[in-house]
């Protein structure tokens, strides 16, 4: 979603940069993820940044209306008035999005295969090659249909508020202890 806005050269490299990128976070999580397990709050901090990326979204979406972002996205996609969004732009907002909904995810599998770290590489490694298919098979689809952009950022913003609340919850339930 965050790539549809890019011409059509720039979205391909925005993908491939965001999965090399997307891979390194998520092997770096990996890595230290007993360490993160110990933290309280990451899962609302990880909620807050990822409504912050749904907040740019809805800010994109509406920037002048449903039918300026189409305008934009067309404009992307080969029209001299070039596309609005920058590569840096995009990136930023896919490593977001990616560090705040991978986060719980990483040190779910890393608690799993704690003790067998092939399993976790591998498991990784197939997660980044999925979501590399997916994220090329959706910016195509955002090209042709422009309302799924609105259920792009429906999904967000509800994973983003359960982050939110789940992560408040655990911070409450640890502040009662003390």
């Amino acid at each position: 979603m965050v790539a549809a806005g890019l011409a059509p050269a720039d979205r391909r490299r925005a993908i491939l940069t965001g999965i090399v990128i997307a891979t390194g976070l998520r092997i770096v999580f990996a890595v230290v993820a007993s360490a993160f397990l110990t933290i309280i709050g990451l899962t609302l901090a990880g909620g807050v940044l990822l409504l912050w990326v749904a907040w740019k979204t809805l800010r994109e979406i509406l920037g002048g209306g449903t039918a300026a972002f189409a305008a934009r996205t067309a404009a992307a996609a080969g029209s001299p008035r070039g596309p609005r969004k920058t590569m840096g732009q995009a990136l930023l907002q896919i490593v977001v999005a990616d560090v705040s909904m991978s986060l719980d995810n990483v040190l779910a599998v890393a608690g799993t295969a704690r003790l067998h770290v092939w399993v976790l590489v591998a498991g990784l490694a197939l997660s980044v090659a999925l979501m590399g298919v997916a994220a090329t098979f959706v910016a195509g689809l955002v090209q042709r249909f422009q309302w799924i952009v609105w259920i792009g950022f429906g999904i967000v913003t509800y994973v983003a508020l359960g982050m939110i609340v789940d992560g408040f919850r655990e911070v409450h339930s640890h502040l009662s202890v003390l």
